[in-house]
């Protein structure tokens, strides 16, 4: 099968080839996934680069453990393991993996108890493989802040595969949801059903007059402190990013103890059941992924390069079989 193979860690264009390598074969419980679609997201890049460092005792030291990257992805049931009883060849899936990885090549495996389900009818190979990576981590961080209907939601950095998620997931939680974002991107940010938009140029943190009973960073940019004022007096923050030194996991641990407004910095999990809920939300029409561009595999070093320059709008689709 054709894959985008790395050994080492460095920028896509310097270290990604595509190869011809044997195809995966799937163990007891396992699937044989013919990949359709996946994407080149935050996730995939923080990989290929091995950052932050000290992220490399679980990556792997001194090369890289995952040769292959792609944790999200979408395609057919090829062949299945010994014991797998879920799902069957020729069923249409999707699904995301930030363990294992191997989306961007024509074939991965994956245990059919992890986060994979099966695609709706409905839905777009594209769909499917946009809809998870960036969900899977809002859910879990809206998840951890208990969002309930009517709280005060501000999202900052809406337009992103994390934030446009973030958006769709707390309006279906019954939040009303404040957004910030480029001024260009305002219409788009209103589709996903934001109560109020604001442009990220106007965006005034010393003066901004309304309080959040949470304040999601989807992007990493700002510090705690830089927010602290726009909480609520039981208001929560949540950041995407470590934050410098890094201060927002010793922040979750500490900002607890004071009963009043606190960090929190979920660890993500991935379960089946996630997947299976994010396919509901698809088929419901309660989440539709943001898609700005699409390539081929073997243009995948455009595609990282698109993806770090910080200015894609959702998510970038490879289309693996074209």
């Amino acid at each position: 099968m054709k894959a985008a193979v790395r050994s080492e860690y460095g920028s896509a264009r310097d270290v990604i080839r595509l190869h011809d390598v044997d195809v995966p074969q799937p163990g007891p419980g396992e699937l044989l996934v013919k990949v359709q679609s996946t994407t080149v997201n935050r996730t995939d890049c923080a990989f290929l680069r091995g950052e932050p460092k000290l992220a490399r005792a679980v990556t792997g030291f001194p090369k890289p453990r995952n040769r292959i990257l792609g944790c999200e992805f979408a395609g057919i049931v090829s062949k299945t393991g010994p014991g797998t009883t879920a799902f069957q060849v020729g069923d249409r899936v999707f699904g995301f993996d930030n363990g294992k990885f191997g989306g961007h090549a024509e074939y991965l495996s994956i245990s059919q108890s992890d986060m994979v389900a099966t695609l709706p009818t409905d839905s777009t190979w594209n769909q499917g493989a946009t809809s998870t990576e960036g969900l899977h981590y809002a859910l879990n961080d809206l998840r951890k802040a208990q969002i309930r209907p009517e709280q005060r939601l501000l999202i900052y950095g809406a337009t992103g595969a994390i934030g446009s998620a973030a958006v769709q997931l707390a309006k279906f939680y019954g939040a009303n949801v404040s957004a910030v974002c480029d001024g260009k991107d305002i219409a788009v940010v209103e589709s996903l059903g934001a109560d109020v938009v604001i442009a990220r140029e106007s965006f005034n943190l010393a003066g901004h007059p309304v309080r959040y009973d949470f304040f999601f960073d989807a992007v990493g940019k700002l510090r705690y402190s830089d927010i602290r004022e726009l909480l609520t007096p039981k208001g929560i923050y949540c950041s995407t990013d470590l934050g410098p030194f890094p201060q927002n996991p010793l922040l979750a641990l500490a900002t607890p103890l004071g009963l009043g407004r606190r960090v929190i910095f979920p660890i993500p999990k991935r379960s089946q059941a996630d997947a299976q809920f994010v396919g509901q939300l698809l088929e419901s029409g309660q989440f539709t992924p943001l898609i700005d561009r699409t390539y081929s595999l073997d243009q995948i070093a455009e595609a990282y390069k698109y993806v770090e320059t910080g200015q894609k709008i959702g998510n970038v689709v490879i289309e693996v079989a074209v």
